[in-house]
């Protein structure tokens, strides 16, 4: 449902938001506040933090302030709520826990705006904040049997044949939830599909088995066959649906994904991916095929699709910009890069000085060669991220926190 709050509410609190905001000299500063007092609320909620301090804080505090500004929007605001409870359905959101988060919100105001927190702002920031956290709560239990059906079947369409174990973990199910309607349905295979067998021609034609198969062979049938940038989601589509309920891994995995799609030349129309995907789906998964699917593989598509246009046309402007910005950099202005670089590593995590005992030399070639992989995420995406999961896997043996 829609979080209606009265006109004069909704007014003093974008009114104390935007003054909260202004108290600091830049964003970093109120973001990093409300950071701390997140953290410091709940020591042993530490470990749901998981992105460095700077890129977390930022995130609480674009988060609410979406929440806010659309305070006056309550269908606006409902749809700022769900894409953000998307993200969220990894972690164990509770009741105890929103009041923690909240409380420690309201003192962080008390403290920086004083008696400009009147009472109205007070009351609706803290209904914002408990409408965002119920819609987490609800997010998780409500979306909780789409991802077991996302699994199941994509195990099916992917010919993986593997126990879901790891959706059980998601939240304990209700036995209403646990008894699943299945209507059979019985999908006919594509009629140019029928026509090649009913003439007689080619009858050593393989008929498609795998979601790889199935995909391709109906992208050609639907006049989908030039687009290459198709092959590209297809080939991260199992990283994407395994990690559905993973939502930093499926950041990730999009992010990856959209350095890839940067390469593409020509028009990329992602509604046309999710047409040929449902019509493989239909296929491959016949008689476990219900509205429920649909609903299911429609939402998944709908936040992998959001998560897509958030970059899609940026890669590229970054990848100048930060050719312009390195190529710039003189060999002192490097050493000196390096050398910080170090030193607020140690600081923040003097634990970490036992994994380097190289010389100073080889602890500088190391922070240039980071340097050099920014630039090359972008230039070959594909292929950095498979030298990255090798430099991984040879730094196992390490035990790195």
């Amino acid at each position: 449902d829609d979080l209606e709050l009265p006109p004069k509410v909704v007014k003093s609190t974008q009114k104390a938001w935007e003054t909260f905001v202004g108290v600091f000299e830049r964003r970093e500063g109120a973001a990093d506040s409300l950071y701390g007092a997140f953290f410091d609320a709940a020591p042993n909620l530490q470990g749901m933090f998981r992105a460095p301090r700077a890129t977390m804080g930022l995130r609480i505090l674009a988060g609410l302030g979406q929440f806010v500004q659309a305070a006056h929007e309550p269908p606006v605001m409902r749809k700022h709520v769900e894409a953000i409870a998307f993200n969220h359905l990894d972690l164990d959101v509770t009741a105890p826990r929103v009041e923690i988060f909240r409380e420690a919100t309201m003192e962080v105001f008390d403290l920086e705006l004083g008696a400009l927190f009147g009472t109205r702002a007070r009351m609706g920031l803290c209904a914002i904040m408990t409408y965002a956290g119920g819609a987490y709560i609800f997010a998780r239990k409500e979306y909780a049997s789409r991802i077991r059906i996302l699994l199941r079947s994509w195990n099916t369409a992917a010919k993986k044949g593997e126990a879901v174990d790891q959706i059980d973990d998601l939240d304990s199910k209700s036995s209403e939830e646990e008894e699943e309607e299945e209507v059979a349905q019985e999908h006919v295979q594509a009629d140019a599909m029928k026509s090649q067998e009913g003439t007689g021609k080619n009858p050593q034609l393989k008929v498609p088995t795998t979601f790889d198969e199935m995909f391709l062979f109906n992208a050609a049938v639907m006049g989908y066959a030039n687009s290459t940038w198709m092959k590209f989601i297809l080939e991260y589509f199992d990283p994407i649906v395994s990690n559905v309920a993973n939502s930093y891994r499926l950041q990730e995995e999009c992010d990856v994904l959209s350095l890839n799609l940067a390469k593409c030349k020509g028009e990329i129309n992602l509604p046309e991916f999710k047409a040929v995907m449902l019509a493989s789906l239909r296929s491959l998964v016949p008689k476990e095929w219900n509205s429920q699917h649909e609903v299911a593989w429609n939402w998944l598509w709908e936040n992998v699709e959001r998560l897509l246009r958030q970059q899609l046309g940026r890669p590229r402007a970054h990848q100048k910009a930060l050719e312009k910005f390195i190529g710039s950099l003189q060999q002192e202005q490097l050493t000196t890069y390096c050398r910080d670089q170090y030193k607020r590593f140690f600081q923040l995590a003097p634990s970490g000085q036992d994994f380097f005992k190289q010389s100073t030399t080889r602890l500088y070639f190391i922070a240039e060669k980071i340097v050099e992989m920014t630039v090359e995420m972008y230039r070959t995406p594909k292929k950095m991220v498979e030298e990255l999961s090798g430099l991984g896997l040879r730094h196992v043996g390490y035990g790195v926190p």
